[in-house]
């Protein structure tokens, strides 16, 4: 594998730095900053908590379209432009969000949505985890500031979605203004994503080594079997029915509890800079393992702090569950790319994150509705983050019985 001389010119930590805006675009805005507009588009248009979770599974929906589109797309263009392509795409889809007050309308804007942010998270993810192969000691650091960018954008929504309903307040659908203003900031992000784009498209990608046996015979590739990696797969699987579930409705049950728009806007901007932290917290932890243990001990810890919102109103409590969850979704999901770039040679990561990437999105398609399902229910949203919790922590048992390959 390629390892960089001392005098190596290329600017790793800023180049990851700039593509995680693809991570604040996918994920911390397209599909995360929903739950911050889900209480006054629920209030205003009479949603049921099923119909808001719905919209979520439909997002989630367009993410698996996209991530399964990502491998033919790659054979048409490079990693680099499908990730810009998807970011304008995705931006656009958050404007048109704000015109439309039908179900089935915003429904399908999601969907779109999804779509892009599948195709511009885990080309994403791909273009990281090349950055961190021509740097393996620095590689776990790498993937995490791409990951951790999903917190950029939760903490920037925090800060400026409140205000902008604040601002729009007495306006017919209100929360309008606050798609419109999440589109603005994708677009930011996109325009500052060409440079990393550009810089990555010019790097060739580093073929990987050929071994030879004994006898200096060529030995052949590991190639990627999605059942080597079963149980990564199924714990993978867990933490995407259990996480979205808390990130859907956690501000929903907030604002039920009497929380204020001040003590939201807290809340979710120390969980999003958590999540810009998590980078540096977990990066030893995916350099060290092989197998599905990272993934594992993740995974029980969002299980801790998705189910205390479920048992406690005690505010220091709530905001450690928010800094808990923060500082670890991320790092679950850089975890499997971690595995990905351990196990197998670089020509096979398209696949293997492709195929953790189409199973993060049929764990997502499962979780807002069931959710929103029981919250509707006796117990209403604390107990539908009950569920969540039970999905994270038996996602943690299947993850340990991964195995490293080699």
């Amino acid at each position: 594998m390629f390892r960089p001389a001392s005098h190596d010119p290329i600017p790793y930590g800023r180049l990851a730095l700039a593509l995680s805006l693809g991570a604040a675009v996918s994920l911390g805005i397209t599909r995360f900053a929903y739950g911050l507009l889900l209480p006054p588009m629920r209030e205003d248009l009479g949603w049921s908590y099923a119909l808001a979770g719905s919209m979520n599974t439909a997002n989630a929906v367009g993410y698996l379209v996209g991530a399964m589109a990502m491998a033919r797309l790659l054979q048409r263009m490079s990693p680099s432009r499908l990730f810009v392509v998807g970011a304008v795409l995705a931006t656009l889809f958050m404007a048109a969000s704000g015109f439309f007050t039908s179900a089935a309308a915003l429904m399908l804007q999601r969907l779109l949505a999804g779509v892009a942010s599948g195709l511009v998270f885990s080309t994403g993810g791909l273009l990281a985890a090349r950055l961190g192969a021509r740097q393996p000691q620095r590689s776990g650091l790498l993937l995490g500031l791409y990951y951790g960018g999903t917190g950029i954008g939760i903490a920037l929504s925090a800060l400026l979605v409140p205000l902008v309903l604040t601002m729009a307040e007495g306006r017919p659908h209100a929360w309008s203004w606050g798609w419109w203003a999440m589109a603005l900031l994708c677009a930011g992000a996109t325009a500052l994503m060409i440079w990393p784009a550009r810089v990555l498209d010019r790097l060739e990608a580093t073929p990987p080594v050929p071994a030879t046996g004994a006898a200096g015979s060529m030995v052949v590739p590991r190639r990627f079997r999605w059942r080597d990696f079963a149980f990564g797969l199924l714990g993978y699987l867990g933490f995407g029915m259990g996480y979205i579930g808390y990130m859907t409705f956690v501000i929903a049950l907030l604002r039920e509890q009497g929380a204020s728009a001040t003590a939201v806007t807290v809340f979710y901007t120390l969980l999003g800079l958590a999540v810009i932290a998590s980078s540096r917290i977990w990066a030893g932890l995916l350099d060290r393992h092989r197998d599905g243990q990272p993934l594992a001990r993740l995974n029980a810890l969002l299980g801790v702090a998705a189910i205390l919102p479920a048992l406690t109103t005690a505010w220091p409590l709530l905001l450690a569950s928010g800094l808990l969850f923060g500082a670890v979704f991320l790092s679950v999901v850089a975890s499997t790319t971690a595995l990905v770039r351990h196990n197998l040679p670089p020509s096979q990561w398209a696949a293997g994150i492709s195929a953790f990437t189409v199973t993060f999105a049929a764990g997502q398609i499962v979780g807002p509705t069931v959710v929103g399902f029981i919250a509707d229910g006796p117990g209403g949203l604390a107990r539908g983050l009950v569920f969540s919790a039970g999905a994270l922590w038996l996602g943690a048992l299947l993850a340990l019985r991964q195995r490293a390959l080699n």
